[in-house]
């Protein structure tokens, strides 16, 4: 078979973006020169949730898990020298994603480009962050609205983009099942789009072009064939949602459009070798079905459970894409998996349980609705729950894990301080400064009178994206857009999930659980004053809380108290709680990388609030430098993504109370 009768390969991409505009820029030109073929942007945490990098819930988290954009000068130089119009861009990014847009369109349109020819996608998808990821800021309905108007927006103005990738990706890290990661995502996709065509902003003949820029980005983890089948099941179910419920005749504007980043769930910061095969396999599902193909793919790296990922690290994983595209012969056949009776008896019955679920969800109101119940959020956390029982209960095998743990020395991992990238902490202060000379040299009667009409715009009914275009070009900051948009919409605080969560392991005599319950009602008793309590904090803007939710669960069941206020806390807040509630102990969790600065000043404030004795405890992605640090800093305990058994941290949590109230080490059996 010749060159040219083979497929066109995906479109590859590296989620990337860091510190500062500038130093990303760098890092997409070169990853670009490498053969990547289109652009990931990764927004830092401020950015995403829309504060400005002077706010105190910034605090630490400036430039640590991507870019700060806070005005259009970090957007002109983010894209400096990087020509948009031929540029496929992806911008991760919700809640903030209409400001966004607008400012990448002023600096397309700086650039001399035609905003008809770009090409790109805006994540846009709200629901998952409600349930999974912890970015939203507005409530579900106004949230919806902008979402709205920035699909109408792009139909009539930015025809190539795709407004809107609903993403179930974050939805299978939080433990969806794929019966769950297809139906919540369809619901989404239902609700977005009977907002948008109720809106009154879409003709009834470009019901299909509307349709047709609406793109998925999903998750495929390590079982393979499952993973598969659970692509061709969701192309078939929108087929049929798009045909059926919306009457879209045309078969191309009813394909379902897709990318992709595997799972990093599933990354073992144990053995991180093995991360190479999971992310091979996992590229394998959603790559050798022709019919099912993504449309983009990115990888994560293999030292994703350690850290953030070295250049060296994403170029690795560029690689793999470049070898299974360029050298093997998957381009070249039709697809290789049609006419399975295996493969089509998966795919059916993933149909039916899809199409129910999503009919239950229906019958509650929509994916809104079920958000503001915390139907969709009790459900995730209750998979969730049972898959951490069965990896602890060895009946889901993970290899270096809790089977074949042994290892020779990893030359990887042999100086893991350099096995890492590294976030200069100055990074932020610099941010900070050019902010304040941004707004310094601002035109400000013209900024404060483009916030005045885009709040005038939110009380309305009209479409938020041109004053949104007002703003940016006069150069308000992100903000300074948020704080005007959270005075007309309010903010939301999502349902945790835990109240409603399952027992998710046995508690009965002998078990793990009933031993470290009988250790916790020991202690309470010689404590006094009831039960223990144990307070689960997530301090700064870092919104995964699947871990945090996980520990908050398995407490209760073990007889805990538990003060779980949900994301999204300033220290002084956590502080407050743990003195008000009288609580036994404190569990900071922190994903960002923040901890270096969000740790030490909860342990501060505690000092000076008279409870410098209560244990704290902390658990997240934190290097071995930096856990060292923290426990010199006085933290009582340190626990990564290799401390898997959950039953054990809370036995780690009593000893900890104990030793903080001078009582002897006790051992009980169940």
């Amino acid at each position: 078979m010749t060159e040219r009768q083979k497929d066109r390969p995906w479109l590859m991409r590296t989620y990337a973006g860091h510190s500062t505009a500038e130093a990303s820029n760098e890092l997409y030109r070169r990853n670009l020169a490498k053969g990547q073929t289109g652009l990931s942007v990764a927004f830092d945490l401020p950015t995403q949730t829309g504060y400005d990098p002077d706010h105190v819930l910034a605090r630490g988290e400036v430039g640590r898990v991507g870019v700060p954009v806070s005005q259009l000068g970090d957007m002109r130089r983010l894209f400096q020298d990087i020509p948009l119009e031929r540029m496929n861009t992806s911008m991760t990014i919700n809640a903030t994603a209409m400001w966004l847009l607008a400012m990448y369109q002023v600096v397309a349109e700086e650039q001399g480009a035609d905003i008809r020819s770009l090409q790109g996608t805006t994540q846009n998808d709200i629901v998952k962050e409600y349930l999974s990821r912890g970015t939203h800021v507005f409530p579900p309905g106004p949230s919806l609205r902008l979402t709205t108007d920035m699909i109408a927006y792009t139909v009539h103005h930015i025809p190539k983009w795709n407004p809107i990738n609903i993403c179930s990706y974050h939805l299978q890290e939080a433990g969806a099942t794929p019966v769950q990661e297809i139906a919540y995502a369809m619901s989404t996709a239902i609700a977005v789009l009977d907002s948008v065509f109720a809106s009154g902003q879409v003709p009834e003949e470009r019901r299909g072009d509307v349709v047709a820029r609406i793109s998925f980005f999903v998750n495929a983890g390590v079982r393979f064939v499952e993973e598969m089948c659970k692509m061709r099941a969701f192309g078939r179910i929108w087929d049929k949602v798009t045909h059926e419920r919306y009457g879209i005749e045309n078969p191309k504007h009813r394909r379902f459009r897709y990318g992709v980043q595997v799972n990093s769930l599933g990354l073992t910061e144990a053995q991180p070798e093995n991360n190479v095969q999971r992310i091979v396999l996992e590229m394998l599902a959603v790559t050798l079905s022709k019919d099912a193909r993504a449309r983009a793919v990115q990888l994560p790296a293999w030292n994703e459970a350690l850290g953030l990922p070295r250049p060296w690290d994403q170029q690795w994983s560029l690689r793999i894409q470049q070898v299974l595209a360029h050298e093997s012969d998957l381009l070249e056949y039709e697809d290789i998996f049609a006419g399975s009776h295996v493969i089509e008896a998966k795919v059916d019955g993933l149909v039916a349980e899809c199409l129910a679920e999503i009919d239950r969800i229906q019958e509650m109101g929509g994916a809104m609705a079920a958000v503001e119940s915390g139907y969709l959020k009790a459900e995730l956390v209750s998979s969730h729950a049972a898959r951490r029982a069965r990896i602890e209960s060895g009946e889901e095998k993970i290899v270096g894990v809790n089977c074949y743990e042994s290892t020779e020395p990893n030359p990887l991992t042999a100086d893991l301080d350099t096995a890492i990238m590294t976030v200069d902490p100055a990074n932020e202060a610099r941010v900070v400064a050019a902010l304040h000379r941004w707004r310094d040299d601002r035109d400000e009667m013209r900024a404060q009178e483009a916030l005045s009409v885009l709040k005038k715009t939110a009380a309305g009914s009209e479409n938020l994206m041109p004053a949104t275009l007002e703003c940016v070009r006069s150069g308000v900051t992100t903000g300074e857009w948020a704080w005007a948009l959270r005075d007309v919409f309010g903010e939301f605080r999502a349902p945790t999930g835990v109240s409603g969560a399952p027992l998710a392991v046995t508690a009965e005599a002998g078990t793990p659980l009933a031993a470290v319950r009988a250790k916790v009602a020991r202690t309470a008793e010689e404590l006094g004053g009831g039960r223990l309590r144990l307070l689960v904090g997530k301090p700064g803007l870092d919104g995964h809380s699947n871990g945090a939710e996980q520990i908050a669960v398995r407490a209760r069941d073990a007889g805990f108290e538990v003060v779980y206020q949900g994301i999204r806390l300033t220290p002084e807040q956590i502080v407050s709680a743990a003195v008000a509630e009288d609580v036994h102990c404190v569990g900071l969790s922190i994903l960002s990388g923040s901890h270096t600065a969000l740790v030490p000043d909860v342990l501060a404030r505690l000092r000076a609030a008279g409870a410098g004795e209560l244990p704290v405890i902390v658990g997240g992605i934190i290097p071995a430098a930096d856990a060292d640090a923290l426990r010199a800093a006085g933290v009582a305990a340190v626990f990564t993504p290799k401390d898997f058994g959950i039953t054990e941290i809370i036995g780690r949590i009593v000893d900890e109370i104990r030793t903080a109230n001078a009582l002897d080490p006790l051992e009980v059996s169940a």
